[in-house]
């Protein structure tokens, strides 16, 4: 039935299709204000044909929301897909389309969590070889004597919303629980009675049952390979409910055949389905391994629940409010736009420039933000507040859909405090209207407040200074004016290598010979100048300079280099050496 719009006149209901199963508790949903039409079993020929009436698209994963799909539905506003992926959606195209695509990332949260320690229970006890065998006709009583998991050390990696949930579960089964995260929310921690360990390799060396729970990203993939399997014990047994490519796959079986790991209950793959008599699949053939088809979310409450989720999300779209789990929504609002885009834009290269930049130190969870200049005169900052949380979260975590609906939960989920402060100092001697500083400071209830570090060339105490960016936007174009105690301008987009190192005539030459033996080639370079105040701190007190490649009263610089390609963390260590430079990261903006 039409509704009725606010003059009187009869409006038709917007329509939804929906080609896959969707629960009877989110239909009735949508049922209740919208024209929804189940429509499954269509090829792709046929969507293609009705897509133009629609204005929502409600899929599961057989579903392929192709850019020829979406440039077809001319009256599309959303496409969700009932689950935690979207690799059946052409997002970049939607995001062109202006179409917004949701999914539900928390719906399965219980669901994944209980098949890990099904899955922890299955290795144990061996259950998949026993039921093997005793459908054979086998009786092999002696042969499959199994562990118990009372007492042992159940070693995480990645403390998010599941691997919190599998710790709460295994505290119940009397596990001692420890965890490896830099990015973890210490309170939340403890109080699942967490134990978080500094370093990947201390953690591997105490587990008896090993899992894993982040997402698959550049520094995740193949993070469990020969070296890591070398240092675990001959009795632990190793679990993935999280992404397939985490684990190499062919270091664990070789593992498995040579008994220097004792189990593995696996979920996911790095190809599904795996094909025939490739790794993979022998993998799962092995005796020691429980398998399971990516079942981690298949259950029937998780199913309800993100179908309950998207429904909701997709009625809150049409209805014009924005969605809480946006794979492609803005972080900003229509009518903000003209005025902030830029600055979110810049907000956001900065705070992922601090993760990737600052990586090898403590990650720190207290920020400031202070806007300069015209800029403090805005009514509402909140684009920026999100923009900073996706930019500092995003080179960690791929799974977080940052928008200014969530990004203050998501902050406080992850134990990250943002104090945002306006200075109405005129910046346009500078060049510019508006500035923004970002001040990452070591929270006061942190540990490493109560100690001193040791700078890694003189071996003395060194004060854990404030982690300092500031950049600003000229023509609509974002730089980078500040990096810590350097002074620079830089357009932040694309690889950089950064290095810092003492200010004297070759460093260039020997970088650029490094980088050239590798094939890496650069495509910029800018050199940044100590601040003002830190340089005349170096001039008075840097005599140990001369043992380490400078001299008497030498000033430190930082080389940024703009390169092509990827950059391999080999590459950036054959940089750092007497001849070469102090310290060297690569990011990617």
């Amino acid at each position: 039935m039409p509704a009725t719009s606010s003059h009187g006149y009869s409006t038709p209901k917007p329509k939804v299709l929906i080609p896959e199963k969707v629960s009877p508790d989110g239909l009735a949903l949508l049922q209740a204000s919208l024209d929804v039409h189940e429509r499954k079993g269509l090829s792709p020929e046929d969507l293609l044909a009705i897509i133009g009436d629609y204005d929502a698209l409600i899929v599961r994963s057989e579903t392929k929301v192709t850019a020829a799909l979406l440039a077809a539905g001319k009256r599309l506003k959303v496409v969700a897909r009932a689950g935690v992926g979207v690799d059946n959606v052409d997002v970049q195209a939607a995001t062109k389309h202006g179409i917004i695509v949701v999914n539900s990332p928390v719906g399965n949260i219980n669901a994944a969590a209980e098949h890990t320690v099904a899955l922890l229970m299955a290795v144990a006890r061996n259950i998949g070889d026993a039921c093997a065998s005793l459908k054979a006709g086998k009786w092999e009583r002696s042969r499959l004597v199994g562990v118990e998991v009372k007492g042992k050390t159940l070693a995480i990696v990645g403390l998010g919303k599941v691997g919190l949930t599998v710790a709460r579960i295994a505290n119940g089964l009397g596990m001692d629980i420890i965890a490896y995260d830099p990015y973890a929310n210490p309170s939340l921690a403890a109080a699942a009675s967490v134990e978080l360990l500094p370093s990947l390799s201390e953690l591997l060396t105490d587990a008896d049952f090993l899992t894993l729970h982040t997402p698959l990203i550049a520094s995740t993939k193949g993070m469990i390979s020969a070296p890591e399997l070398a240092t675990m014990k001959r009795t632990a047994r190793i679990l993935n409910v999280a992404r397939g490519g985490m684990i190499d796959e062919t270091a664990l079986l070789e593992a498995l055949d040579a008994g220097t790991i004792a189990g593995a209950g696996i979920d996911v793959f790095t190809s599904e389905p795996p094909k025939p008599d490739d790794t993979a699949s022998r993998l799962i053939a092995h005796p020691k391994v429980v398998a399971t088809p990516h079942l981690g979310a298949s259950t029937v409450e998780a199913q309800e629940n993100v179908s309950i989720d998207v429904c909701t999300q997709v009625l809150s779209i049409l209805s014009g409010q924005l969605p809480r789990s946006a794979v492609n929504a803005p972080i900003i609002l229509p009518e903000e736009y003209r005025t902030l885009q830029p600055f979110v834009a810049l907000v956001e290269k900065m705070g992922s420039l601090y993760t990737q930049h600052y990586k090898s130190k403590t990650f720190r969870t207290t920020f400031d933000l202070v806007y300069e200049g015209s800029l403090a005169a805005l009514n509402t900052t909140k684009p920026l507040f999100a923009a900073l949380v996706k930019g500092v979260l995003t080179p960690i975590s791929d799974d977080l859909n940052i928008n200014i609906v969530n990004a203050e939960l998501i902050a406080k989920e992850r134990g990250i405090l943002i104090n945002e402060s306006r200075s109405r100092e005129n910046v346009e001697l500078e060049g510019y209207s508006s500035s923004v500083t970002l001040r990452a400071r070591v929270s006061p209830r942190s540990p490493s407040t109560s100690r001193q570090n040791k700078d890694p060339f003189n071996n003395k105490p060194v004060q854990q200074d404030d982690q300092i960016i500031t950049g600003f936007v000229s023509h609509n174009t974002p730089y980078i004016s500040r990096l810590g105690r350097f002074n620079t301008n830089f357009v932040p987009s694309g690889t950089f290598i950064i290095c810092r190192n003492y200010d004297s005539p070759g460093k260039i030459g020997v970088v650029g010979q490094q980088l050239g033996k590798v094939g890496v080639n650069i495509r910029s370079m800018s050199v940044a100048s100590l601040d003002k105040e830190d340089a005349d701190l170096d001039k008075n007190g840097s005599k140990e300079a001369t043992a380490n490649g400078g001299v008497e009263g030498q000033n430190e610089a930082l080389m940024i280099l703009g390169v092509e390609g990827t950059v391999e963390e080999h590459v950036t260590k054959s940089l750092v050496g007497d001849e070469g430079v102090l310290e060297a990261s690569v990011v990617v903006l």
